[in-house]
Order: C-alpha cells, then sequence, then structure tokens
C-alpha cells in the first residue's frame, strides 16, 4: 500500500512540477487561481485520508508492537529473566513516522489552504509589469489588492456571492482583461455606469464637467530616463497623479471592436463613450502610454477582482512602501 501511494503521489507531484514549467517557459497560459484550487483540494483529500484512515492505521500497528513486546517481556519474567534487550523504541519510531508522500501532501496541506483562503478572499499579491500606471504605480511594485471590497466572489470562477462596495470613480482595480479574461489588469475607474465619460485633446470630462486638472513639477521616469509633464487630477473626490506626452496626438489609434463600441464616438480629439450598465471605463494614469478602455472597451462587472490600495514591496526602491490614491 505504502508503495503504491508513493508512487501515485510521486506521477501528482510530476505533474504539478511539469505544469509550472510548461507555465514558466511559455507553453501553456498559467492559471494560478486554478492551481492553488487544485492543490488544496488534492492535499485535502491526502489530509482527510491521513487523519481518518494511515495515521489510525500506524497507531494500530504501535499498539500491536507495543502488545507484543509486553507478550515477550512477560514470557521471559516467568523464566526468571528479567533483562531484555529492548529496540521497540526504534521501531515504534519507524511505524508511526508519517511516509515522505503524506509530508509532501498532508503535511502542507494547513500551509496551502490558508494561502488559498487568505488570496481568495481577503488580500492578493501582484506584481506591476508595465508603466501605464505611472507615476501611481511604477513597474516591480508589489502590490496589494482588497478581494473583498467590492463584494466576496468564488475562486477561479469569480461568481459574485456577496455584495459589499461598488467601484467608484478614482478607484485603482484590478479585473480580467475583457478581450483575454486569463490575463489581469490594472487601471482607474473615470467612469461608472451611465456616466459619459469624454476624453479630448488630453482632458478628462464626466458627464460633461471638466475635471480638476492641476500642473505638477515634471516626472522623471528613470526607465526611459525622459521627463513627462505631470499633473494632478480629482475624480470622484480622490486626487492622484497623472502624464502626458505633448509627443503623442490626442486621437485614439487602432481601437479595436468591442461590446457596447456602438457607445463611443472617436474623432482626431479623442473619444467620447456613454458607460453602459454593469460596465466601467478605465484609464491609466500614464494617459499617453496606456492601452485602456479607450481601446479595448468597457469593463464588465463579472471581470472585477478587487481594489489595489498598497504598496507591500519594491526591492529596487524601499520608498515606494506606502498606500496609494
Amino acid at each position: 500500500m505504502r508503495n503504491l501511494m508513493g508512487s501515485i503521489t510521486a506521477v501528482v507531484l510530476a505533474m504539478f512540477v511539469g505544469y509550472g514549467a510548461l507555465w514558466y517557459f511559455g507553453v501553456v497560459e498559467g492559471n494560478f487561481s486554478l492551481l492553488l484550487f487544485v492543490a488544496t483540494v488534492v492535499t485535502g483529500l491526502y489530509w482527510v485520508a491521513e487523519r481518518f484512515y494511515f495515521l489510525p492505521q500506524r497507531r494500530k500497528a504501535v499498539a500491536v508492537l507495543d502488545e507484543n513486546a509486553a507478550t515477550r517481556r512477560a514470557e521471559l519474567a516467568s523464566k526468571g529473566i528479567t533483562q531484555v534487550d529492548d529496540n521497540t523504541s526504534e521501531a515504534r519510531t519507524r511505524l508511526i513516522m508519517q511516509p515522505w508522500w503524506l509530508d509532501w501532501t498532508a503535511g502542507l496541506f494547513p500551509v496551502i489552504v490558508v494561502v488559498f483562503l487568505l488570496r481568495s478572499f481577503l488580500f492578493e499579491p501582484f506584481k506591476i509589469p508595465s508603466g501605464s500606471m505611472i507615476p501611481t504605480l511604477l513597474i516591480n511594485d508589489l502590490i496589494l489588492v482588497n478581494k473583498f471590497h467590492y463584494g466576496v466572489r468564488l475562486p477561479v470562477i469569480n461568481t459574485k456571492i456577496l455584495d459589499n462596495n461598488s467601484p467608484q470613480r478614482g478607484d485603482v482595480m484590478v479585473f480580467r482583461y475583457p478581450p483575454k479574461p486569463s490575463l489581469d489588469y490594472i487601471k482607474r475607474v473615470v467612469g461608472v455606469p451611465g456616466d459619459e465619460v469624454a476624453y479630448l485633446n488630453k482632458k478628462l470630462t464626466v458627464n460633461g464637467k471638466p475635471l480638476a486638472k492641476t500642473a505638477l513639477p515634471d516626472f522623471f521616469d528613470e526607465d526611459s530616463m525622459r521627463y513627462a509633464r505631470q499633473f494632478q487630477e480629482v475624480n470622484g473626490g480622490k486626487p492622484y497623479r497623472i502624464l502626458n506626452d505633448d509627443d503623442r496626438p490626442a486621437f485614439i489609434p487602432g481601437a479595436e471592436d468591442f461590446p457596447f463600441k456602438q457607445n463611443c464616438r472617436y474623432s482626431s480629439e479623442g473619444v467620447v463613450c456613454k458607460v453602459p450598465e454593469g460596465h466601467y471605463f478605465m484609464m491609466g494614469d500614464n494617459r499617453d502610454n496606456s492601452l485602456d478602455s479607450r481601446y479595448w472597451g468597457f469593463v464588465p462587472e463579472k471581470n472585477i477582482v478587487g481594489k489595489a490600495f498598497f504598496v507591500w514591496m519594491n526591492f529596487g526602491n524601499l520608498k515606494r512602501i506606502g498606500a496609494f490614491n
């Protein structure tokens, strides 16, 4: 039985390692939420089997060993032999010891289930891969996302089971990229359902009201070694910084076809969109270097992952740690 379970476990672990390797080298498109869910289920099954079958069997074997040892000592004592070589302690240790295939499964279950629950329902870490949210978020910032702020959702299938807050203008939100939901994107909410959002000549207007925009000192991007014009914008009562590149045109080149595109009017000055019910209009703070709702459309409510709120680490710049707007 032990050999069979060891072989089965070796195959299962090899499958996990193989999937991770294929994901790492780009052969398959990985899904960490699904991988963690499967790992939780598999190790949970081993944990249940260990608790209710394998551990009782090992304890039973130890009890038999102790009973046999006691019987042997009694027989020898009846013959007047009191000095008996006793190696039962070592044998007991071997019998009760958890085999490797349970160490690597049932033994890891408590850790994996805690990570799964925290990541699925409370907070999930993300790494910023691009500069679309500069200056608010820099490349390689490690951030935390509040998974319950917009409601509790089931992991993997992302189905909401409990309501909480609705996304508000000015929030920084992580969501599943509508053209490819297996990817997570991060942008700022600039329009909520029913809003008319206009981005014309690089000026943002919501429901006919231009957003307050105050010039700040130019921002120096260390990655591109360039300066960009920096402003403070206020949306939904939330102040945040944005960048504009004077060398980039105001019109939106290469906008894709997307659901409700008929709600948008494109021109040489930019775009005007009416946000449909159950959807959100998202933009990056690095306005001229962000592929966002201007290009690929609205984010449906079902694609929401959570609200980004804290930089917990940037190994190249520890001063980045802290909350952000």
